[in-house]
C-alpha cells in the first residue's frame, strides 16, 4: 500500500498537508529529516504514515507520559498496535512490552529519552526490527533552547545500536540556532531540513496593556463566542478566573498539575466535548490536545519564552477559522516576570541541599538509586525540611536539566492484568480451584489480548459482573497474583521522581558555575524577547513572532493590534518601513523637531512623513521632550 493509501486507511483522509508528503518521501528514501512544523501542522502523521509500510516498528522518543499515552491509545484506535514504556512501569510489565515488540507485530514503541540508556532496552533493541527512530520535541536536544531534557543527547549513541536506520526528529518550536543544533546532536550526514512557515493566515495576534485585566477578560470573551484556554502563571488564580467566569454566566473550569489525575482526565474530556466554554489553566495543560474549534488563548501571564508563547497561542484555530492569540499585561506583570525569573535560579549552595534531602527523603545509600522512580509530593519533601517550595521546586528543574534526576507530574495510570501462564495451564488451574472459575472466566469474557500484553481493565465493572465489591474484586486478583497465575498492575496517579544517577554525597554533586551562569544568561535573553514583543507596538505581530523562528521576509498580517493601528494612515507598508528607518536611528541619536525630521527624511511626501510621526506619537513610540524635540521613547 503506498503511502496515499495508508492516509485514507487509517486516517480517512485523501491528501497530504502542505510537506508532509515530502517529509515522508525523504523518510522513506532513508534520509535522515528534520521536520518544523507548527503547533497542529500534523507531526505526528510524518513518522506514522512511513513506518506502517515497511517491515518492523518505529521507536518513538518523546519526553511526556501522557502524551506518548495520547498517541498510543490513538493508535490503537486505528487498529494499529501501539505500546509505551515508560518510568513507574513494574519489571514485568515492561519484560512483556519487550517480548511483544521482539515477537509479535507491534509497530510502535514510545519511550522516554531516559529509556533509551537502561540495559533492558539495549540488550533487546537489536532483536527488534527497527524501520525508524523518531524523536518528537526534538527542540529538547538543544543546551540553549527553552525547554532542554539532558537524555535526549543520548540520542545519538543509541543509534550506534540500530545501524542504518533512519531518524526523523520533529518540532514546531526552534530557532535558527536550534535547527543547527538539532541535527548535529543527532549526527545527521548532511543538513536536511523541511520547514512549513511558521505563519498562520487565520491565528490573529493581539497584544493590549489593560489594567483592569479582568473586565477586558470578560468582554473579550463574551464577545468571540466558542471555546477557549487563558493561560496564568499560577494555580491559585486558575480556580480565581474560572470563578469569575462562572459568576458571569460563562461556563469554565480550572486545570493545574496539582489535581489528582482523575478529575485533570475528567476536565480536559469534557472541555474536549463541549460541555463547558472556558479552561483557565497552567500550562500543564494542553499537550497532545486537538480541538479544532478553539476560538482564542488568552495569556493573563507573560509567558517565560515566545517558544511557549507561540506554542501555546497555536493551540488556537486548528479547523482554520479566524482565531486569536491574545496577551493582556500591565507594567506589573513585567516585573513580576522578572522576580520570577530571579527566582528560578537558586543560588548553588541550596540546589545542593535540595539534592541531600532527596536523598536522605528517599532512605538512599550513597552509591545506590540509578534508575529507582518513588512517589514523590513537593509538599511533603518541603515541609520536612523547611525549605522554600518555589526555590525546591525550581532547585529540582535544575537538578533534571543536569542530568541527576527526572520529575514526571502526575498521570493516571489504570488498573492492567496479564495472564502469565498459557491457555491449557490456567484451565487446569480453574479445574482445580472452582471457586476462582467464575472471576476468570469473566476476565476472559471482558477483555481480549490478556495472554499477551497487559490490558486496562475496569475494577467496578468485574465487580458487578461477579456480584462482589470492588475491594473483593481487587483482593482476588492479588490472590490469583500470589499464585503465579496473573500479573496485576494497580492504579497509580501520583507525580514520580527518578533518580538516572546513583546518589553522590551533595558536596561531590558538580554543577558547573559556567553552565549555570549561561543558562541564567539564556533563560534571562528569552524572556526579554517576551517583554520585547509585548512593549513592541511598531511592529507586526506575526512578523515579530515568526521572525524570532528565522523567517524574516513575511509580509504584515494586516490584522493584529498594531496592523490594525497602521491601517488607519494612508501610508502603504513600504513607505512606513522605509520613513521609519530613517526616524528611528536619528531620534535615537538626538532629538529633533518635526519640521527637522521632516527635512531629513527622504520619503517624497512631506504629509506621508508627519503620518508616520503622528502615528508614533499615539503610540508612544516618540514623545515630546522639555524642549519641545521629538525623542525616541
Amino acid at each position: 500500500m503506498d503511502t496515499k493509501g495508508i492516509l485514507l486507511k487509517y486516517w480517512g483522509h485523501s491528501s497530504f498537508r502542505p510537506m508532509q508528503e515530502d517529509i515522508i518521501n525523504s523518510v522513506l528514501d532513508k534520509n535522515d529529516t528534520l521536520a518544523l512544523l507548527p503547533t497542529g501542522g500534523g507531526k505526528s502523521v510524518c513518522f506514522q504514515v512511513p513506518a506502517l509500510i515497511p517491515e518492523g516498528l518505529c521507536i518513538v522518543v518523546t519526553p511526556l507520559i501522557a502524551l506518548m499515552k495520547d498517541q498510543v491509545d490513538n493508535l490503537k484506535k486505528k487498529g494499529i498496535k501501539a505500546i509505551a514504556i515508560y518510568s513507574g512501569m513494574s519489571k514485568m510489565e515492561i519484560e512483556v512490552a519487550i517480548n511483544n515488540c521482539i515477537y509479535g507485530s507491534v509497530k510502535f514503541l514510545y519511550l522516554s529519552p531516559e529509556r533509551l540508556e537502561t540495559d533492558i532496552i539495549l540488550m533487546n533493541v537489536q532483536r527488534m526490527k527497527v524501520n525508524l527512530l523518531a524523536v518528537d520535541e526534538a527542540h529538547c536536544i538543544s543546551q540553549w533552547g527553552y525547554d532542554f531534557r539532558p537524555s535526549y543527547l543520548k540520542i545519538a549513541e543509541f543509534r550506534q545500536h540500530i545501524p542504518n536506520v533512519p531518524i526523523i526528529a520533529l518540532t514546531a518550536t526552534a530557532t535558527p540556532k536550534v535547527v543547527t543544533d538539532i541535527q548535529e546532536k543527532l549526527r545527521f550526514p548532511e543538513p536536511n531540513i523541511f520547514q512549513v512557515s511558521f505563519k498562520r493566515d487565520n491565528l490573529i495576534y493581539v497584544v493590549l496593556k489593560e489594567e483592569d485585566k479582568l473586565n477586558r477578560l470578560l468582554r473579550i470573551v463574551q464577545k468571540l463566542g466558542g471555546s477557549g484556554i487563558i493561560y496564568l502563571r499560577n494555580r491559585r488564580k486558575t480556580v480565581e478566573i474560572a470563578s469569575f467566569l462562572n459568576k458571569n454566566n460563562i461556563s469554565a473550569n480550572y486545570y493545574h498539575a496539582g489535581l489528582d489525575s482523575k478529575s485533570r482526565e475528567k476536565r480536559q474530556r469534557d472541555w474536549m466535548q463541549g460541555k463547558f466554554r472556558v479552561m483557565a489553566s497552567t500550562n500543564a495543560f494542553g499537550m497532545g490536545i486537538d480541538k479544532p474549534d478553539v476560538r482564542f488563548v488568552v495569556h493573563l501571564s507573560l509567558p517565560e519564552s515566545l517558544e511557549a508563547y507561540f506554542q501555546e497561542a497555536g493551540r488556537a484555530g486548528r479547523d482554520g477559522k479566524r482565531s486569536y492569540g491574545i496577551l493582556l499585561y500591565e507594567d506589573a506583570d513585567i516585573a513580576d516576570t522578572l522576580f520570577f525569573h530571579k527566582n528560578s535560579f537558586p543560588e548553588l549552595k541550596f540546589i545542593k541541599s535540595v539534592y541531600q534531602g532527596l536523598g536522605n527523603f528517599f532512605q538512599l545509600a550513597i552509591g545506590t538509586g540509578k534508575n529507582t522512580v518513588f512517589d514523590f509530593s513537593i509538599s511533603d519533601f518541603c515541609a520536612a525540611y523547611n525549605f522554600n517550595a518555589v526555590q525546591s521546586y525550581n532547585s529540582l528543574k535544575f537538578l533534571e536539566k543536569e542530568g541527576y534526576i527526572l520529575l514526571n507530574e502526575a498521570f493516571y495510570s489504570p488498573p492492567k492484568i496479564y495472564i502469565k501462564i498459557g491457555k491449557e495451564d490456567l484451565y487446569k488451574f480453574q479445574v482445580e480451584n472452582a471457586k476462582f472459575d467464575k472471576f476468570i472466566k469473566v476476565l476472559l469474557r471482558s477483555y481480549g489480548g490478556l495472554f499477551n500484553e497487559f490490558t486496562k481493565i475496569h475494577l467496578d465493572d468485574i465487580a458487578k459482573r461477579t456480584n462482589q465489591s470492588t475491594e473483593e474484586a481487587e483482593k482476588a486478583l492479588g490472590t490469583l497474583e500470589k499464585f503465579g497465575i496473573l500479573s496485576y498492575s494497580r492504579t497509580k496517579e501520583n507525580p514520580q521522581l527518578s533518580f538516572l544517577t546513583p546518589r553522590i554525597d551533595a558536596k561531590d554533586l558538580y554543577i558547573s558555575r559556567e553552565n549555570y551562569e549561561k543558562r541564567k544568561q539564556s533563560s534571562k535573553e528569552r524572556l526579554d524577547t517576551v517583554i520585547e514583543y509585548a512593549t513592541n507596538n511598531t511592529k507586526c505581530r506575526s512578523q515579530q513572532l515568526i521572525g524570532y523562528f528565522g523567517e524574516t521576509e513575511s509580509k504584515r498580517c494586516g490584522k493584529c493590534d498594531v496592523c490594525i493601528e497602521r491601517n488607519k494612515i494612508e501610508v502603504n507598508e513600504l513607505e512606513f518601513d522605509t520613513i521609519l528607518d530613517q526616524i528611528k536611528p536619528l531620534l535615537q541619536k538626538q532629538p529633533a523637531s518635526p519640521e527637522e525630521v521632516v527635512s531629513i527624511v527622504k520619503s517624497g511626501n512631506e504629509d506621508k512623513t508627519l503620518q508616520v510621526i503622528q502615528w508614533l506619537l499615539d503610540n508612544d513610540k516618540i514623545i515630546y521632550n522639555d524642549e519641545k524635540k521629538l525623542v525616541w521613547g
